[in-house]
């Protein structure tokens, strides 16, 4: 009787020990929701959206989790965490990101930059490169839900080389590219390339400054200032596709280079640190403009160094380590290119 009454006792601690853990688990995730909600200034219309998302965000966080462990084992190069985007589907972060960023990167016409040409085969490059460490890179920048990637790869290249001419570091005006350059292919937000933002500003004869002409997150009208230009553009350079070697050689003699890449994975949604390596990436179907501003390695692994316009909160401080030399992963090289100034 007494080890049945026992037993009995046990199942009680046992189960009520369960409810508790379960209680505090469920209570730890909706502080973590909350924590994030507040993190990224997260609102919703109603207690019925905010239940879905909050779904969407915990299936989220257990992938971000089984990620974590294998990379804490080695078998990951990077990790991931609960970003802006932990509240919506790969899917609805594609629509939202990508809609249209890089307008028709996939089916346009031929490239209508001069060629990189390649220095003499005995040219050594150095081993790292770092811009930032230069003076030659902005602050990082948020384009928000506006499609307008491709312009902010083209002001940072652009910014880059206008430092290298003057020895002044000044943040030029996304916004003029995505309210003016409509006549040369582009959409504002709901995207456009960076050579045809290279060739708006060559025949606009300048770009204005940040200061001057500040970001707004959506399309307007243009007021282009032309005694508040930050810099012109003489042309600009396309790198020849798919060389990683030439891209190398870009990024370390010319500056922070503009390029294109595939950045639709749940890898790159969830991206906070190390070494990114998505081997489901594309190197054609290409939906993100980004900015190449150096290169290096790590334990044996090769990477470049990106600049992302998604704010200083996502990946490492609003950059990423991609892999480099492997395949042109990500079409990191397919389209790359820089102004002249």
């Amino acid at each position: 009787m007494d080890l049945e009454w026992m037993g009995m006792r046990l199942l009680v601690v046992v189960a009520a020990f369960l409810a508790v853990a379960s209680a505090a688990s469920l209570s730890l995730e909706d502080m973590e929701f909350y924590a994030w909600k507040m993190k990224y200034g997260k609102t919703y219309r109603s207690v019925e959206e905010e239940s879905q998302r909050k779904q969407i965000w915990l299936s989220n966080r257990k992938m971000v989790l089984v990620h974590n462990m294998m990379a804490d084992q080695g078998i990951k190069s990077y990790r991931l965490g609960m970003t802006y985007f932990a509240d919506m589907s790969n899917e609805e972060y594609r629509q939202v990101m990508f809609h249209g960023c890089l307008g028709s990167m996939n089916n346009t016409k031929a490239r209508g930059g001069a060629t990189f040409f390649r220095l003499k085969d005995a040219i050594v490059l150095p081993n790292s490169v770092d811009w930032r460490d230069e003076g030659y890179v902005t602050g990082v920048k948020n384009q928000w839900m506006c499609g307008s990637c491709w312009a902010f790869s083209a002001t940072g290249a652009l910014e880059g080389q206008t430092f290298r001419k003057t020895g002044k570091l000044v943040s030029l005006s996304e916004q003029q590219l995505v309210d003016c350059s409509g006549s040369y292919g582009n959409q504002g937000c709901n995207g456009g390339l960076m050579d045809q933002a290279f060739h708006y500003v060559e025949d606009n004869g300048g770009l204005d400054t940040e200061e001057s002409y500040p970001y707004e997150s959506t399309d307007g009208q243009c007021r282009f200032n032309p005694n508040t230009v930050g810099a012109t553009c003489t042309g600009y350079v396309d790198i020849a596709s798919g060389d990683e070697s030439a891209l190398q050689e870009a990024v370390a003699t010319v500056g922070p280079i503009s390029v294109a890449i595939d950045a639709g994975h749940l890898s790159f949604q969830f991206y906070i640190s190390g070494i990114y390596n998505e081997p489901g990436c594309s190197s054609s179907d290409l939906d993100h403009g980004v900015l190449a501003v150096g290169y290096g390695s790590l334990n044996g692994e090769d990477y470049w160094i990106i600049k992302n316009s998604w704010s200083a909160l996502w990946g490492e401080k609003g950059y990423i380590r991609m892999s480099r030399n492997k395949n042109n992963q990500c079409g990191i090289a397919t389209a790359a290119s820089y102004p002249l100034v």
